[in-house]
């Protein structure tokens, strides 16, 4: 099984000559690469599974994966 979490596209660049992207995922800013969503633009958002974006969702989408991490996260923490 493999998780994939979204993040908001806050900026795009080009490093070692791939398309790549800073991500924020509520606060915490990291980098992916964007090769397999050359669509994306700053202000979407992306699911990014092991520092590849692999798609882009929009907001509706991302929020509602958002609760169920949330969710998620709130049942682990009543174990």
């Amino acid at each position: 099984m493999c998780l994939a979490v979204p993040g908001k596209l806050i900026e795009i660049f080009e490093e070692a000559s791939l398309k790549m992207g800073r991500l924020d995922y509520g606060g915490t800013i990291n980098k992916a690469c964007l090769e397999y969503v050359p669509e994306a633009k700053v202000g979407q958002y992306a699911l990014v599974h092991a520092g590849f974006a692999i798609s882009v969702l929009d907001e509706e989408e991302a929020q509602k994966s958002l609760a169920a991490w949330q969710e998620l996260r709130e049942k682990m923490g009543a174990l």
